[in-house]
Parts: structure tokens; sequence; C-alpha cells
């Protein structure tokens, strides 16, 4: 539970239909199992107590005593177990039969919750043996326990105040209006529903979009689990498919007819609670005509499986990401030609130096003069070469605008920063950071003023990466007319060229960008030798990959330091030493808040993905606001 991960057990476990002793016994076995695996919330399918198929067993006193006796066996089994769980059993209430999940907590039957929509796709089906759950939540006895019985109960953890259980069952997901959606308005943030739902064609795919699209809507995680194929096959088959979302996202699953007895995944209760302050259009608060049910467990360390994306700005699949970096392209391309088309900017200017970030913002420029129906030949790529220019950066600049078809001119800047550090007192030998920024700003000022000559318009290459670092000259880099880049990581950056590369139709251009994706990240702004590169920038700052993993998971997902370090250190296990990591997640946090001056003055450019640092819309922060209180937690 630390860090708000909390682990879940989905069971589906073997079944003899109406056979009670067997079932609740199998039930036993799979409880003490997910305890002792760390859940400290534990589901089993819908009505496995006698099992779902009975059909019209269920009027029989014979099958309905059995299962209430079953309940309480399970009951007093798990009297000593740390795991809330909850479980099927049919209840009979002032002579009605309701379908019912079990809330049993160390011994305590906390609450019966009936289903609400029961379903009847042919000829009477479950409202033949089952009644509509009740409107309000009243107190009965059941299994020689007095219990809660309604639907508008939650179940609230006592310690940790964000997680907050409501519970449904199989169809009421599927229903116009779902009780989890009140659930969650009521502050519930992780629905467990248990199911008996039969399989057919194409129905698992649906059935995980609809549960994984509810989970997003309504900002909670969602544990599902089914009823396995020991149900009765006179008419339907039964496939135990479970799963386990959060937010929008499948983190656990056991497949249809995947065969696991047992499937665990971690939630993170935290996050949920993180999005629903950031989202002010979520409404949810404690809600007068529920019933909040509290319950107690010890603290212990949530020991993770749960995995965590390396790049989460990437996507793994090689066609998911394809797909994702062609519309990347089209949004950047789309919103470059408004630009362009509303200032009746002539020419789109921007500086060309044999890296990535400059390689992205020419291709989004190609892209947006061809949508605007305009010649390659109105973007300007400009090469200013200076003392720190490599041969291998300078000639794939050239070699980039010439097959790409764009106008190239090359400036050297290298007598016009000599005579400015002169001016300025400078000796021009001592590598500061005087040295370095004067040959940006000096960049810069070109870029301005050859916009000026040709009626155009200077276009940014900073990434977001560069601007959560405050990896960038005040005045210098920092400074575009529009940001092409502004929301795109530099791990995404990487990812986007690769594509381009893949997808452009001209080797000797897929040759060039290769060459380019190879050539170490660097500022190129001290001296080297024979025209090598001397700075590195991930030797300065650390690796990209951590500091995007960073970002997302600080700044996307609200982790603290803390948290995040410890998810850092499990996800790159044998990749980096734990001491790199914390160093450079230190790193990252002092920049981070040292260089928010930078980022309240950017320029426009659009929101990309989940993450934007624009100070106009996603991202506010004081520019001298203290990190004391994150790094106190390193």
């Amino acid at each position: 539970m630390k860090d708000g991960f909390v682990k879940i057990a989905l069971a589906v476990p073997p079944l003899r239909v109406a056979d009670c002793e067997f079932n609740i016994g199998e039930a036993i076995r799979l409880a003490h199992a997910a305890a002792e695996g760390g859940a400290l919330v534990a589901l089993f399918p819908e009505l496995c107590v006698t099992g779902y198929s009975c059909s019209d067993l269920f009027f029989h006193s014979a099958l309905l005593d059995a299962a209430e006796n079953a309940l309480s066996s399970f009951a007093e089994a798990t009297a000593q177990l740390n795991t809330l769980y909850f479980i099927g059993v049919p209840v009979r209430v002032a002579g009605k039969l309701y379908n019912c999940c079990a809330a049993v907590h160390r011994g305590r039957l906390l609450a019966l919750v009936p289903k609400t929509s029961l379903p009847n796709y042919n000829e009477f089906y479950e409202t033949r043996q089952f009644t509509f759950s009740p409107q309000k939540t009243v107190e009965i006895e059941f299994a020689g326990q007095r219990c809660l019985f309604g639907t508008k109960i939650l179940f609230e953890h006592t310690k940790l105040h964000e997680l907050v259980i409501g519970a449904e069952i199989c169809e009421d997901l599927w229903c116009q209006t779902p009780p989890s959606a009140m659930h969650c308005a009521a502050g519930a943030t992780l629905i467990c529903n248990i199911s008996a739902s039969p399989e057919s064609v194409g129905k698992p795919e649906y059935r995980r979009d609809l549960t994984r699209m509810h989970s997003g809507r309504h900002i909670c995680a969602y544990a599902y689990t089914s009823s396995g194929p020991d149900e009765s096959t006179t008419d339907l088959i039964y496939s135990g498919h479970a799963f386990i979302c959060e937010y929008g996202s499948i983190i656990a699953e056991n497949p249809p007819f995947g065969g696991a007895e047992l499937t665990f995944g971690e939630i993170d209760v935290k996050r949920i609670d993180y999005e629903r302050r950031r989202q002010s259009n979520y409404k949810c608060g404690y809600n007068a005509d529920y019933v909040y049910v509290p319950f107690d467990t010890e603290l212990r360390e949530t020991v993770l499986c749960r995995r965590f994306d390396r790049m989460p700005f990437v996507p793994e699949d090689r066609a998911d990401r394809y797909r994702r970096c062609s519309f990347i392209l089209e949004m950047q391309a789309a919103a470059l030609a408004k630009r362009l088309r509303h200032t009746n900017a002539k020419t789109a200017v921007v500086g060309v130096s044999g890296g990535l970030d400059s390689t992205l913002a020419l291709i989004v420029i190609v892209h947006a003069l061809d949508r605007l129906g305009r010649p390659r030949t109105d973007a300007l790529g400009i090469s200013m070469p200076c003392f720190g220019t490599g041969t291998r950066t300078k000639n794939n600049a050239e070699k980039l605008c010439k097959l790409l078809g764009v106008s190239f001119r090359e400036i050297p800047i290298d007598k016009s920063v000599t005579q400015h550090l002169e001016d300025i007192g400078h000796d021009g030998k001592t590598f500061d950071v005087t040295f370095e920024n004067a040959q940006a700003r000096e960049r810069t000022q070109v870029l301005m003023d050859i916009a000026n000559q040709t009626g155009g318009l200077v276009v940014g290459t900073g990434d977001l990466s560069e601007m959560a670092l405050g990896w960038s000259t005040y005045g210098g880099d920092h400074i575009s007319m529009y940001a092409v880049n502004c929301s795109v990581p530099k791990t995404l950056v990487r990812h986007l060229v690769a594509y381009y590369a893949d997808t452009c139709g001209n080797s000797e251009l897929a040759e060039t960008l290769l060459d380019i994706l190879d050539t170490p990240v660097s500022p190129e702004l001290i001296p080297s030798k024979e025209g090598e590169i001397s700075q590195r920038t991930e030797e300065i700052l650390g690796e990209y990959e951590l500091h995007d993993f960073f970002l997302y998971y600080m700044i996307r997902c609200g982790y603290d330091p803390a948290k995040t370090l410890r998810i850092a250190k499990l996800t790159f296990a044998g990749v980096y030493n734990e001491t790199h990591i914390e160093n450079t997640l230190r790193l990252f946090v002092r920049r981070f808040f040292s260089q928010q001056f930078k980022r309240s003055c950017t320029p426009d450019g659009v929101k990309l993905g989940t993450v934007s640092l624009s100070p106009r819309s996603d991202w506010r922060m004081p520019s001298d606001a203290s990190p004391a209180a994150w790094m106190s937690l390193l």
C-alpha cells in the first residue's frame, strides 16, 4: 500500500455446479493464496458459491441453505487474513431471491450488494429466478451475521483514504447507467465487478473496450473477474476472462480460457486521486444517500509486479508507434500550416544543425508547405557553423536540406561571435557559459533577421525535454516565432525521425536521417579537435530516457520524487545503477524548478500529447517556487 499501490487478486476457481461444499473449499484455498500473494482485495465470480448456471435449482432451499452455510464457512476460514473479499452468493430476503456480491473481511460479513440489472436475453433468463435490487439500504441477517443489504454501499479504507471501493455485478456494467457511475461520483476509486459473462465471438474485445473506457471516463480502477468453463455447458460457455483497468488502460489480464486460477495486479489509487483533483470538471464527493463502511488492514509495502513503460511517450508495438508518429507529424504540420497562412509568411526559416530537433522541425516544415500547396523552397534551412561545429553534423545539415528540396544557406558566425566577445571584454579562450550562450544568441539573431529579410517566420526546434530541464539559452534558442516541437519529448523525437526514415521512400534521405539518429546529442558550442563532437548532452545532464520517464510520472501522473525513484529503480534495473538514477532524478527536480522562468515566456506551439508545459494552457507554476519539499523526499 506504500505510495498508493494496492494489489488485487482476480480468482477463477474450479467449480462444480450446485456443489457448495466443493466450491467454497476451492474459494477458501484461493482466498489464502491471494492473501499470501499480498492482495489487499480479491474478487471471486458471480454466484460462484453455487455456480451461476444452476437455473431453476435456485428456487430450492437445499441449494440456498447450502450456499448460506458455505459463506459462513468462508468468513470463518478467512478471519485471520488481511484481504477484503468479494464473492458471489444467492441471498433470500423477505420472500425474494437476490443475486448478491458479499463483502467479507476478517471474518465479518460487511455487506451484501445485490445486482441492479438482471439480463433477459431470452425468455426470462436471470429474471426468472432473481429479483431486481431494492432502492434502500437496510440491515439483514445472513450466514449468522447482521450486515448491510443494498446497492449504495462503499467500502472505505481507514488508513489509505484514497482507497474507496464500490461493487457491481456483471450486467450492471452493460446497462444504460451503471451503478459504478454513481459509486464513482460518491467517491469510489476502485470498482469490483464479479461476473458470469457467457462467451461468444467478439465479446472479449467488446468487454475489454467497454471496461477500459468506463474506467477512463470515471477516473477509476476497475477490477473484473468472471466464471470459468467449469460452469454448465448445456447452452453457454464461460471463459474465466479476468482483468484490471486503471484510468483507461488494462494493467493485468487473464485472457479468455487463459486458465489462471489467480491473476494479480496493482492499481495506483493515489494517481487516481491526483487525476480527479487536476480535472475540475470531474464531480465527486461524499453522498448522503450512501453508506460508507470502514475497513482496516495492516499497512504493508506492496511488492510490485506491475510493469512501467521505460519510454512512456513511445508505444512499444511497432504498428502502434507508426500510427502515433504519423498522427503527430500531421498535427505538427497542420498547426504550422495554420500559422504560416494566418501570418502570410513568405518563408519558414529554421536553423539546421544536423541534430535531431532541427531535423524534425525541417520535416514538419516540409509537410506544412506540402499541405499548403507551396514549393518546398519556401523553407529556408540556415546552417551557422561556429567554434564547436562538427564536420559530420555540418555535412548532414546541408545534405538534409538538399534531399528534402528546401533552400539552404550557410552563414558562418565565428567572426561575429568573436567580435561580440571582444566587445564585452571576454578573452574568447575561456569556455564558460558566456562563451557558449553568445553563439546561441547570435544564431537566433541571424534567423530573426533573415526572417525579416524574406518576410518569413522563424520555426523553433526546442523539444519538451529541453523545456523541462531548461536546456536552452534564454534569448537564444529559447526564442522563436512558432515552436513545432514544444510538446515532443526527446525520446519521441528520435522515433519520429526514425519513422520518417522508414517511410520517406528515398534511400539516400533515409541514410542521412539514420546517420543523424546515430549522432550523439550535443549543443556543439565548445571547440573540438578535427571536427569531432566534444560535448555530449547526456554526459552532462544524464540520459534523456530517464528524464522523460521522470517527466511523465512526476508531471503527468503526479508521483512524488520518492515514488518516482522507486518505480525508476524497478524499471531500469540492470540498465543504470541506483545511485545514477537517484542523482539524475535530483538534477531533474532541481532544474525543473529553477528553470521555470524560461517556460513562463515560451513561444506558441500546440499540445500534441498528454504532457505540455505551456504557461498558457497545461502548466502553471511560479518561476520562483522552491523545490525543498520535493527534494526532501529523495
